[in-house]
């Protein structure tokens, strides 16, 4: 696919990731983000998706309109790494996940995303990377949307010719 790390956020009244019988974390209001990392994604993307999630305005206002972000409600922010967000579902009947960072590249990027957003916000919740997750939520709306970041690619200018008199 190529095409970023994806953010898949639910607005919800309360969040839980459970892990073995365990609550591995929970939320209140706030933020439920399934996170996908793609092969080409980087700690720039990361922080990105970070931005975006802490300022996208999806919380009503005082005239119900979505116009407050995260930041703005202090709610909170559970963050849940996905590799299957990433799948490519164009052909066939099996997903492929050659997109798909290898699993020890997702697990730094996604720590990275986690150690980044809870330096910045608070609460910041999690699941365990790479484990079975019961992801149970109440979705508030219902308030559902896909943030993709795609790599920055910096193009290289031409070199200008020497202004030598």
């Amino acid at each position: 696919m190529g095409g970023g790390v994806i953010g898949l956020l639910q607005r919800v009244s309360e969040a839980r990731v459970t892990v073995d019988g365990r609550t591995a974390g929970e939320i209140g209001p706030g933020l439920l983000v399934l996170v996908g990392v793609e092969r080409a994604d980087d700690e720039a993307v990361a922080d990105r998706l970070l931005e975006r999630l802490l300022g996208y305005r999806v919380f009503a206002d005082e005239t119900g309109r979505m116009n407050r972000s995260l930041e703005d409600t202090a709610g909170g922010l559970m963050l849940v790494s996905q590799f299957t967000l990433v799948a490519d579902t164009d052909k066939g009947r099996r997903p492929s996940f050659s997109a798909a960072a290898d699993p020890e590249a997702g697990r730094r990027l996604f720590e990275y995303l986690l150690q980044r957003a809870r330096a910045r916000h608070a609460p910041v919740a999690t699941g365990e990377f790479g484990a079975h997750m019961r992801v149970a939520l109440i979705n508030d709306g219902p308030v559902t949307f896909q943030l993709r970041v795609a790599p920055v690619v910096t193009a290289i200018a031409p070199a200008q010719p020497s202004r030598k008199g």
